[in-house]
């Protein structure tokens, strides 16, 4: 089974004026448990005691899901986990020459020494330990290998390889996770960015080569392009691999309004799976396949996600359908009719720039009678 480990709490509240008040937070949290997300990564402790509490806050709904918090690989934000009672910390460093040097004026060496100082000091917490390499993407394929095989000696049980700036294709996660698998025992967690919009592939692409672990959130939330999102990540696997997450996501569409409520960031009419689009049908062809058979034009079951088919009304419509949103509103009417009526409902909706509702409906057919 592969695990799941959700950050919308961390990672899809650092995209840019996200701020989830506590009990937004407390809401998020357990809705994702009660689908069956089995980690939650939930704040980050050194923000400040504000963040600590929603953290404790969390922490006290006893939820079933393991509960991990993040901390640069720096002593002093790692203090600021002692006493949180969570599952697993992510200690994260950069190891990319870029932000080695760049960024924490730095070398090789001292990262090394880092984490072979720290690992052991959040063992002693009480921690378990994923060591995240920021920046993997741009690291040095040699030093990376490094950074793992020193994780893994300082007592690491997880190494997240992170895609932090979204620049990554599949066939190139698959020989990084590949290689990683060959040389580590550790767990391996692919935490993808979207910048390029394949975090999704990429996250498919490292569980096919021996990734145990995936970074995911709510709606693909987070910074900048965002995250991989969790619902197209588990129905990926499931479908395109037969690979279980242990996710029910029959009840998603709670979480995702609260999501897209708490953020300010509303979904995307054409959203994978969970926008309205996703399973909306206007043109004719498609219309008429549904009605003969859902599977003509049913790649997923819409009820997976809590969903169904929706068939609208709009100029790429054809008689089949509009004889059949006739007799939904309990007025049959013949071919010929049904010819008459889509003239004028091309017309409104090249106008309205929207598919015609019930009270146009009924006009439409009103003014039908009037000129039979």
């Amino acid at each position: 089974m592969i695990i799941v480990d959700d950050t919308t709490l961390r990672d899809g509240e650092q995209s840019a004026g996200v701020a989830f008040t506590p009990a937004e937070k407390l809401s998020i949290a357990r809705q994702l448990d009660a689908i069956g997300v089995p980690e939650l990564e939930i704040g980050i402790p050194a923000m400040g005691e504000h963040e600590r509490e929603t953290i404790r806050s969390v922490i006290e709904q006893k939820l079933s899901a393991r509960l991990l918090v993040w901390s640069r690989m720096h002593k002093a934000d790692l203090q600021k986990c002692r006493g949180l009672a969570v599952d697993m910390v992510d200690l994260s460093i950069p190891v990319s020459d870029q932000q080695i040097k760049r960024k924490l004026n730095r070398n090789h060496k001292w990262v090394l020494s880092r984490i072979k100082q720290l690992v052991p000091v959040a063992l002693d917490l009480g921690l378990e330990v994923c060591v995240g390499a920021e920046d993997a993407s741009r690291a040095d394929p040699a030093f990376l290998a490094k950074v793992a095989e020193t994780a893994q000696a300082a007592g690491a049980s997880r190494f997240r390889f992170a895609d932090t700036v979204g620049i990554m294709e599949p066939f190139a996660v698959f020989e990084h996770f590949r290689f990683l698998r060959r040389i580590v025992d550790l767990e391996l967690e692919m935490h993808a960015h979207d910048d390029l919009g394949l975090a999704t592939a990429n996250t498919i692409a490292a569980v096919r080569a021996g990734a145990t672990h995936v970074n995911t959130t709510v709606h693909g939330l987070g910074e900048r392009a965002g995250n991989a999102p969790l619902e197209e990540v588990v129905m990926g696997l499931k479908h395109l691999y037969h690979l279980q997450t242990g996710i029910d996501l029959r009840n998603f569409a709670a979480l995702s309004k609260k999501v897209a409520t708490a953020s300010g960031r509303p979904v995307d009419w054409q959203k994978s799976l969970v926008g309205d689009g996703a399973f909306t049908h206007e043109a004719g062809i498609h219309v008429d396949g549904l009605l003969k058979d859902p599977l003509n034009y049913q790649g997923v079951d819409p009820a997976e996600v809590g969903r169904r088919h929706q068939l609208v009304l709009g100029k790429h419509s054809g008689t089949h359908a509009v004889i059949s949103a006739y007799q939904n509103l309990g007025l049959p009417i013949n071919r010929r009719q049904a010819a008459n009526i889509l003239e004028r409902l091309r017309e409104f909706v090249t106008h309205h720039k929207r598919p015609p509702q019930k009270i146009d409906l009924h006009r439409f057919y009103r003014e039908l009678q009037v000129n039979a």
